[in-house]
């Protein structure tokens, strides 16, 4: 017997890309560079699924079409930048995915086990080895929309109490998914 591969509701995406990479004397990590292409192109690469990406950071050239936008104030924080790329899409979707830009390990495969982790929840995020939350997961838009504070809550608020009342399903990492570039030794080691 065939089986048809899974059908995935509507899908969208938020890339963090406007920290303020204060380890790395705050240079711009999304147009840092692992394996010949910056971390902001690996990072759309990973949500290739996704109908539409939305940007939180500088605007740059990019090889596939994505909306820019800005945090306003800027650097608010994940959860800010999260709901601030949320607000920018133009067709908001059943789910949303959200990826930091500095995790270039993350691929489409990740938001594939993440969207199908997340089935009977309201969000499934990537988790690490020590069982640490990751800046790579999917959310349920209505979910996400129920939780959300006021505009000026937004600013500094963790990501993990914006998610607090919500069931999130926990995806262990593969391989090196869950390394992040914080500093100039993770690029080095991830280059390496």
């Amino acid at each position: 017997m065939d089986h048809e591969p899974q059908r995935h509701p509507a899908f969208s995406a938020v890339v963090l890309a406007g920290g303020t990479a204060a380890r790395m004397d705050g240079v711009d990590k999304a147009g840092l560079e692992v394996a010949g292409r910056t971390l902001l192109a690996l990072a759309v690469d990973a949500l290739l699924d996704a109908d539409e990406v939305v940007v939180v950071g500088a605007a740059v050239p990019t090889e596939r079409p994505v909306t820019f936008t800005r945090e306003d104030p800027p650097s608010g924080g994940p959860a800010a930048g999260l709901l601030t790329g949320r607000d920018a899409l133009l067709h908001p979707p059943e789910w949303l995915g959200v990826l930091a830009v500095d995790m270039p390990r993350v691929t489409t495969y990740t938001f594939r086990r993440l969207r199908d982790a997340a089935i009977g929840y309201d969000a499934a995020f990537l988790v690490d080895e020590s069982g640490r939350r990751q800046l790579a997961g999917v959310v349920q838009t209505v979910r996400l929309d129920a939780v959300r504070p006021d505009h000026e809550g937004q600013h500094g608020m963790p990501l993990h109490r914006l998610l607090g009342d919500l069931t999130v399903a926990e995806v262990p990492a593969e391989g090196a998914e869950a390394r992040d570039v914080d500093t100039w030794a993770d690029l080095r080691d991830l280059r390496g």
